[in-house]
């Protein structure tokens, strides 16, 4: 079972090549401040700017790097079938845990274009899969009865939920006929989402506020719920101002200011606003970050 606090990890740049240096320092400050697993090639990660090399070797990297500290949740999804069937496979091949399969957008598939989706990329790995459901995003929601259907394969085993729906686990757990992992996708709501059966959340604000993050996961682990409120409290504000543009624009700005990386991203991505960055900055500075 997948747990905790697991940063959807940014991918740094320099001089638009993916900086691995900055890379292997950024994997190594999260799992010593207590994060329970990585998420390498997500969307935060800009999985949809990298070239198929890049995405496969930060994989690699994330595998070597951990050396079997934490789990490494695999980003391996596309809206092109046959792709995310090369991702799951490549990083079943290096050591990956699970893999991490969003959801196809732009596509629009009707349910059973999900569900047949994600058979097909099950089918054809004994990785265990975690499905991500963005609607957001992808444009499309998986409903609770197509999940039901897929929990019926073996090796799919949880979901990165990231609806803001809370009753959505609970309800999805009244069905389920197996045990499910239920990740949050939204930081802003991940201790609600732990009230309501979750496991964790996959996390952007994770990449900078690692142990805070971490510990309010623990806290809550360890039943002390008035610990795990006031830290969630404390992370309120960074957890606002890392969506107020796009993600991960406002992060990698962030992880520039602790001195992890550039704040470099990839077009149409574009540098952040100076409202922001004040914002952002001010933030790092209450939270003693900075």
């Amino acid at each position: 079972m997948f747990f905790g606090s697991i940063p959807a990890v940014i991918t740094p740049f320099k001089n638009k090549k993916v900086d691995y240096n900055s890379f292997e320092k950024i994997v190594d400050h999260l799992i010593l401040n207590g994060s329970n697993g990585l998420v390498p090639c997500g969307t935060t990660g800009e999985s949809p700017t990298l070239s198929h090399d890049e995405h496969k070797k930060i994989i690699e990297e994330t595998i070597r790097i951990n050396d079997q500290r934490v789990s490494v949740i695999a980003g391996t999804g596309s809206n092109n079938t046959e792709e995310a069937i090369e991702f799951t496979k490549h990083a079943e091949s290096v050591g990956a845990d699970a893999a991490l399969v969003v959801t196809p957008y732009y596509n629009k598939p009707t349910q059973q274009g999900l569900y047949t989706h994600f058979k097909k990329i099950a089918d054809c790995v004994t990785l265990p899969i975690i499905i991500y459901n963005i609607p957001g995003r992808s444009v499309v929601d998986m409903s609770i009865e197509t999940m039901i259907n897929l929990s019926k394969i073996n090796n799919i085993v949880g979901v990165k939920d990231a609806t803001n729906d809370l009753f959505r686990p609970l309800l999805t757990a009244a069905y389920m006929e197996k045990e499910f992992c239920y990740l949050s996708g939204e930081d802003g709501t991940a201790l609600a989402f732990l009230s309501q059966g979750g496991h964790g959340c996959i996390s952007v604000t994770a990449n900078v506020a690692p142990k805070l993050c971490s510990d309010m996961q623990l806290a809550w682990r360890e039943k002390n719920i008035q610990k795990a409120q006031k830290l969630n409290l404390q992370l309120a504000k960074l957890h606002n101002a890392l969506f107020l543009e796009s993600s991960p624009g406002p992060v990698k700005f962030a992880a520039s200011l602790i001195g992890l990386c550039s704040s470099e991203t990839r077009l149409p991505l574009v540098e952040i606003n100076e409202n922001t960055k004040k914002n952002v900055s001010d933030i790092l500075k209450n939270l003693s970050l900075i």
